[in-house]
């Protein structure tokens, strides 16, 4: 990715001095929560490296996160957890978790700018952008930073429920993850919404 790429929408809002990018992590995986973060970066600031987490190794997304959150002049990341996306739905939780996090901020944005979800309850003006994670460096900061607070939180959870390989799959319906599942059933952070068709939501552990 280039930087002028990136940079996109940093330069069409150039004029303002605080752009805040909005990014979601885990709105796929059958276990654990949504994760959404919203980053403010300092204007005129560019960390080499940053650009949409799945395009970056595990190993550099860690380092980018450490760097990101020092950076940053505000930054908040919200989870919300699975038995909320089986109460509301995904897409309802993944908008709830990106109001909260642009909400929790401590500094108010002159805009927001989203990642492909629309329809937002938003503190201050904003922009839903498709493939925003590729085209604003605030977004992409966000989906560093999402990315790697939801990849930290399954691993914890991989040593409270160990079967289902978390550490590796994060929730994500992987050979391993739908063999532990069909062996031990559901644990207590998968979505049953999302088990339903696999017919393994019966919680055996």
């Amino acid at each position: 990715m280039s930087v002028n790429k990136i940079l996109d929408y940093e330069k069409k809002y150039s004029d303002l001095r605080y752009i805040c990018g909005i990014d979601e992590a885990g709105r796929g995986p059958l276990a654990g929560p949504v994760c959404c973060a919203a980053v403010i970066m300092p204007k005129g600031h560019y960390i080499e490296g940053v650009d949409d987490s799945k395009k970056l190794t595990e190993t550099k997304r860690e380092q980018l996160y450490e760097i990101i959150i020092k950076t940053a002049v505000a930054y908040n990341i919200v989870m919300i957890d699975h038995a909320t996306i089986d109460k509301i739905n995904i897409l309802n939780a993944t908008r709830l978790g990106m109001e909260k996090a642009a909400k929790g901020l401590k500094i108010l944005p002159d805009i927001i700018l989203v990642d492909a979800v629309g329809g937002l309850d938003l503190p201050c003006p904003s922009e839903s952008i498709i493939k925003g994670d590729e085209l604003s460096y605030n977004i992409a900061a966000a989906s560093i930073l999402a990315k790697v607070a939801r990849d930290r939180y399954m691993r914890q959870m991989d040593k409270i429920y160990p079967y289902y390989d978390f550490k590796n799959c994060k929730g994500y319906a992987t050979p391993n993850h739908l063999t532990a599942l069909k062996k031990w059933g559901s644990c207590p952070i998968h979505r049953l919404s999302f088990l339903t068709h696999l017919e393994v939501a019966d919680n055996k552990t």
